[in-house]
């Protein structure tokens, strides 16, 4: 595993997803403080539906209803928040769009860019979760509903990570699932928005084949963020010590297992 000190704790190491196995991601992945406080709500979230529980019924619509609204409410965070041109126009947002998105885009296998911050998973997923849960089936509906999104967090985060692994999966649709990401972070940034499910981008317009767009995104790396923009908008170079010209990993840093 690769760390910037053998034996720093889990949070202190930087962890790079094309020099890591599986097992080292599996490993890192269930050490790492924002997955294990999803498992700990979702541990919370499901002992308040067995206090207050839900008839089955009603359990049952909600998750259906979990599993039908994630794609969709992270395919439009996605697209129109993470991919927005509006977030480092703003002084105060500039430096959450740099976390969230603008970095992982510019190394996108490091691992601790790569998970979310809680301050930024967190309230999409109970806005997403608890008033629908609530409605449906009350106190424990809600922990139901809570319970559902935060473990669905949790599996979107692992493929993700699976996505950037320098791995081949041997499922089909997972390989499916990484040729997709891997074209949307690497050859056009303006499409192919979801992680694990594609419909709202066949849906929306915006799901491609590498082989429909022949030519690379001049903005695949910076989404859009070039000199000219922070000539006008200079935060996120001020935090980012400059404009981004290429992409880090494939200039000079880390190579591939591969070719390591």
């Amino acid at each position: 595993m690769n760390a910037v000190a053998g034996t720093a704790p889990i949070w202190k190491r930087s962890h790079y997803l094309n020099r890591m196995t599986l097992r080292e991601l599996v490993v890192a992945y269930f050490q790492y403080y924002t997955i294990r406080t999803y498992l700990a709500i979702a541990a919370v979230a499901f002992g308040i539906a067995v206090w207050s529980p839900p008839t089955l019924v009603q359990a049952a619509a909600i998750i259906v209803f979990v599993a039908l609204a994630y794609p969709l409410v992270w395919y439009c965070l996605h697209r129109w928040v993470l991919h927005s041109k509006w977030m480092w126009k703003v002084p105060f947002l500039a430096s959450t769009w740099k976390r969230i998105h603008y970095d992982h885009h510019q190394d996108p296998n490091h691992l601790e860019i790569l998970f979310g911050s809680l301050k930024s998973e967190l309230p999409p997923v109970f806005l997403m979760t608890l008033p629908a849960g609530y409605l449906i089936g009350g106190i424990g509906g809600a922990g139901v509903a809570l319970a559902a999104g935060v473990l669905t967090t949790c599996f979107y985060e692992f493929c993700h990570c699976i996505q950037h692994l320098s791995y081949k999966p041997k499922a089909k649709w997972l390989q499916e699932m990484k040729a997709r990401h891997m074209a949307h972070h690497f050859h056009d940034e303006t499409g192919n928005y979801g992680i694990t499910n594609f419909a709202w981008d066949r849906l929306f317009g915006t799901f491609y084949e590498r082989s429909a767009r022949p030519q690379r995104s001049a903005t695949v790396f910076n989404l859009g963020y070039t000199e000219e923009v922070a000539a006008r908008y200079p935060w996120v170079a001020r935090l980012s010590g400059g404009v981004a010209t290429g992409h880090p990993r494939q200039r000079d840093r880390i190579p591939d297992r591969k070719a390591a």
